[in-house]
């Protein structure tokens, strides 16, 4: 490690960051295998400031292997159930091995057939869907997904949770840049952002939450016993219901409303799903040009951006300088500062 800068928070380049995180799923028993996965997913969620999706994530991660709610050493299986289809069963182990499967495997159809579908269950929180796209994005595809989690959303009108925070990503390739990468949560804000925030002691800003009276609050420990509110108000709820029907329904998954807590090791196995799309351009060369003209088109106009940029420069500066973890993230796992 290469040391800190306060009493309580340790800086880390990102090798050492992920040796910490495989340090302690392999002590946790986990495969080496499916310990490398979450923690190259971890730490990428992490440098591109994703940190509700990053180290604060370790410990509940940890306790639920422990505890059994998600299997240390999963058999995946990968079914071709159509010719562009694929079915990949995570085994109610982490949802990163089954991602990686999954994107390996539909890479390869998508180059064959033009496109691919991989649908993801008995899965397990699969954090910054925009890691995963970006996969399928630098192997020349056009990728989405679609994820559904732990109700957290109430449809419009109502109180009590329905969908989860049910987030959809795209990524597209670039003639000479890194792909275009677009992640979003249907919550205003991801969940795990919420979580952050309680671990961390703080209040969140006003307009992220519900109670569960359905009152505003700015108490996180309140948000994560109430709701978290759709952006775009009804037609977010609405996409979350679009979201749930491809995650959970398409692949089998536990709904939202069936899934247990991502956020501690009581219960069952979440058992939620992932739904991927790889798109093959029938000419490459045209639609990243075509691609490029769009995007420049946009660029060009005065007060905007194209999205992603804050991302790319949030990896960029943890490649270079590093990370800046909370030490009791790591400690909480038998890490220590220094080690």
């Amino acid at each position: 490690m290469s040391g800190t800068t306060a009493e309580d928070v340790i800086d880390l380049d990102l090798v050492e960051a992920k040796n910490v995180i495989m340090k302690a799923f392999l002590n946790a028993d986990v495969s080496p295998e499916a310990a490398a996965s979450v923690a190259e997913a971890l730490v990428a969620a992490e440098a591109e400031g994703q940190v509700g999706h990053g180290f604060s994530r370790l410990e509940d991660y940890v306790a639920q292997v422990r505890s059994g709610k998600v299997k240390a050493k999963p058999e995946i299986v990968v079914r071709r159930v159509a010719p562009a289809a694929l079915l990949v069963d995570a085994d109610n182990g982490f949802a990163y091995p089954a991602i990686d499967r999954a994107i390996a495997e539909g890479v390869e159809v998508a180059r064959s057939l033009g496109v691919a579908t991989m649908a993801i269950t008995r899965s397990h929180h699969c954090g910054a869907l925009s890691v995963q796209v970006e996969k399928i994005a630098r192997q020349g595809l056009v990728g989405m997904m679609f994820a559904n989690a732990p109700a957290a959303i109430a449809p419009w009108g109502a109180k009590t949770p329905v969908f989860g925070t049910n987030p959809i990503a795209f990524a597209a390739p670039r003639a000479d840049a890194d792909p275009l990468v677009i992640d979003l949560s249907l919550s205003r804000v991801a969940r795990g952002k919420v979580m952050h925030a309680k671990k961390s002691g703080q209040p969140i800003p006003e307009g992220w939450a519900l109670d569960k009276d359905g009152q505003p609050t700015t108490d996180a420990d309140a948000a994560l016993q109430g709701s978290m509110l759709p952006i775009g108000a009804a037609k977010g709820a609405v996409l979350a219901l679009v979201v749930e029907t491809l995650a959970a329904v398409m692949t089998g998954a536990n709904l939202s409303k069936e899934a247990s807590s991502f956020f501690n090791a009581e219960g069952p196995p979440p058992g939620v799903g992932q739904f991927l799309i790889a798109m093959k351009p029938h000419d490459h060369a045209a639609f990243v040009a075509r691609f490029e003209a769009l995007l420049t088109s946009i660029a060009e106009m005065d007060g905007t951006r194209l999205p992603g940029e804050r991302r790319l420069a949030a990896i960029a500066a943890s490649r270079q300088n590093g990370i800046r973890v909370p030490a009791k993230f790591i400690r909480a796992v038998g890490g220590e500062a220094g080690a």
